[in-house]
């Protein structure tokens, strides 16, 4: 399985494609112009994919993925087209071209360089540390330890 800050790749896709659908409504509605819902892919749908994105390494087949996704979401933002006398769906190349070249792979590339230069400006790297330099520690563990010994003790009173 294809994994990336601890998410497998097909989590990653199915989160998207779940945001894209509980937003459907707005991409299939006509009172909304292109441009709007360019602007509601960009705040709602890409976030949700390209949580922690500054820290991933994309391979080609995770590359591929994300690209289809980001597609599938312009398809139904642009929708088809008429051209002599017939709906046809647009091409992966106009939709391309309607886009500007502008995809999300470019947007996360662009977005690890932006970190990078980020982490150059700080004087100190504190990436896993808390301010003192020790590692953060794991409160999940320790949670669900208490909730153990509570259950535990409840039964005992039984």
């Amino acid at each position: 399985m294809i994994m990336w800050s601890g998410v497998p790749l097909s989590r990653r896709n199915f989160a998207g494609n779940r945001t894209n659908f509980a937003s459907i409504s707005l991409f299939r509605s006509r009172l909304l112009s292109r441009a709007t819902k360019i602007i509601l892919y960009k705040t709602l749908i890409r976030p949700v994919v390209s949580c922690g994105a500054e820290a991933w390494t994309l391979t080609k087949k995770e590359e591929q993925a994300l690209l289809i996704l980001g597609r599938k979401i312009f398809r139904r933002v642009y929708g088809p087209r008429y051209k002599n006398g017939e709906w046809k769906s647009r091409t992966n190349r106009e939709l391309e071209e309607m886009n500007k070249g502008e995809n999300i792979v470019k947007w996360i590339k662009g977005q690890r360089i932006s970190w990078l230069g980020q982490l150059e400006r700080t004087e100190e790297p504190t990436v896993g540390c808390s301010a003192n330099g020790r590692r953060r520690r794991r409160r999940r563990r320790r949670r669900r330890r208490r909730r153990r010994r509570r259950r535990r003790r409840r039964r005992r009173r039984r």
